[in-house]
């Protein structure tokens, strides 16, 4: 008699009703909204905070460079010897000072700068700095061979490569980041989800296994249905979590910045700000119609389609595993050994999306590690935004599909004995020899 079905409730029903469940559903991302609310809010304090750099110019190139900003002023103390503007600005307590030593000639600037401050300056601030300068020198150098102020600004050209495939398709510069966006989510969608619920499924088989319970399970009810039973219910239970995450996260988001009016997108990290600036110098109307072209030659279907065959294979192979090792010891320490082997291929196959499938998506490494069925489901997600042949897709859900297959065998036959070993720590060796029994 087939008794998935009711295992499968049994599991999913036995998750949703535990305390622990319904606590961390609802506790999570209030916990993760008020980290992010915190982190934005101090980002904000840090952005607002207003600081004063006076300047000591002795060479005079830089009259009128330093104009103040919404957070930042400006003091000139042109006159003043050095040691009296380090005491000046001591005494005022600004931000630092900035010191440009005079110089013979233009070429021997670059060594004759220097930022005093009671502290560590901020990165940020000294790059502006550099900017600001390195600009009034570029000017000053052509000025000295000729070239007028009106000439330089004449000759400021904005380049926007247009980019076009040989049969017609346009695209743009913000396609590459939409499909960056589309192919990182749903890579580390998958990468979590493995190791957050693959988890749970280990730990629900070793406390199945040590409170003895399974032994009464297991006189009526075949291994590998009862394998089988617990990954289908615990990734429904998961999937049911995940879902109010996202429903209850995206509630929470909005009242925080309504009644705070904290803006959650403030804590962004170096790389955003670059690629910010890249969408930006494009102008807001350029950037606009980009990104709704870039949507639009988005492989939308293909990539819902594959997003679901490759998230439940990828799921699936590593669950059965996750359930393997929890049959196999006792309790939880007992898992560090065998966790490595498992945990190597997913962090590779991060590892190659970021670095190897961003750059050259269609190249060599990409395309081989989107065939290999511990790696398949995140990199080839990563590389479907970019254009896939369909027969690639194929043949690499064909490779994961057949994987599970023997991975599910692998894990009955270890499932089948480990989940009556008691006090005895597994090895490799012992693995392998109960595939034979």
């Amino acid at each position: 008699m087939n008794h998935l079905p009711l295992i499968i409730k049994r599991e999913y029903l036995t998750k949703v009703k535990n305390k622990s469940f319904i606590v961390m559903t609802f506790l999570s991302p209030l916990i993760m909204i008020a980290l992010i609310a915190v982190v934005s809010y101090l980002s904000q304090l840090n952005n607002d905070k207003q600081r004063t750099i006076s300047v000591l110019d002795e060479t005079g190139y830089l009259k009128d460079v330093f104009q103040n900003t919404e957070n930042t002023n400006y003091t000139n103390l042109n006159g003043l010897d050095l040691e009296d503007a380090i005491a000046l600005v001591k005494e005022k307590e600004d931000y630092g000072l900035l010191h440009i030593s005079a110089v013979d000639s233009l070429d021997a600037f670059s060594k004759n700068v220097k930022f005093y401050s009671e502290e560590s300056p901020s990165l940020s601030i000294i790059s502006g700095l550099e900017r600001k300068i390195e600009k009034r020198l570029r000017e000053k150098k052509l000025q000295k061979d000729g070239v007028t102020l009106a000439q330089i600004e004449a000759s400021k050209t904005s380049i926007d490569i247009a980019q076009e495939s040989f049969d017609g398709e346009k695209s743009s510069k913000i396609d590459n980041i939409v499909k960056l966006a589309f192919g990182g989510i749903a890579g580390y969608l998958l990468f979590m989800f493995i190791i957050i619920y693959g988890n749970m499924i280990m730990r629900s088989v070793i406390e199945e296994k040590t409170s003895r319970i399974i032994e009464v399970i297991i006189s009526s009810v075949k291994p590998i249905q009862l394998m089988m039973g617990k990954i289908i219910g615990t990734s429904l239970a998961g999937v049911t979590q995940f879902a109010i995450w996202v429903v209850l996260g995206g509630v929470l988001m909005f009242i925080v910045s309504a009644i705070f009016g904290i803006d959650l997108t403030q804590a962004s990290t170096p790389q955003q700000e670059i690629m910010n600036q890249a969408i930006q110098a494009q102008g807001a109307q350029a950037m606009a119609e980009n990104l709704i072209t870039a949507i639009s030659n988005l492989p939308i279907a293909n990539l819902v389609v594959a997003f679901i065959f490759f998230f439940i294979g990828g799921y699936l192979l590593y669950s059965s595993l996750y359930a393997a090792i929890g049959a196999a010891v006792d309790n939880e320490t007992d898992t560090q050994q065998f966790m490595l082997p498992i945990l190597m291929p997913l962090i590779l196959a991060v590892y190659v999306g970021v670095f190897t499938v961003i750059e050259d998506p269609h190249g060599t490494v990409s395309t081989i590690f989107s065939f290999i069925p511990f790696t398949s489901p995140v990199v080839m997600l990563m590389r479907i935004p970019f254009g896939v042949p369909l027969w690639q897709q194929g043949l690499s859900l064909l490779l994961l599909i057949g994987t599970f297959i023997f991975a599910v065998w692998f894990a009955a036959k270890i499932y089948r004995v480990g989940i009556l070993m008691y006090g005895k720590k597994p090895t490799y060796k012992e693995l392998f020899k109960w595939l034979k029994y």
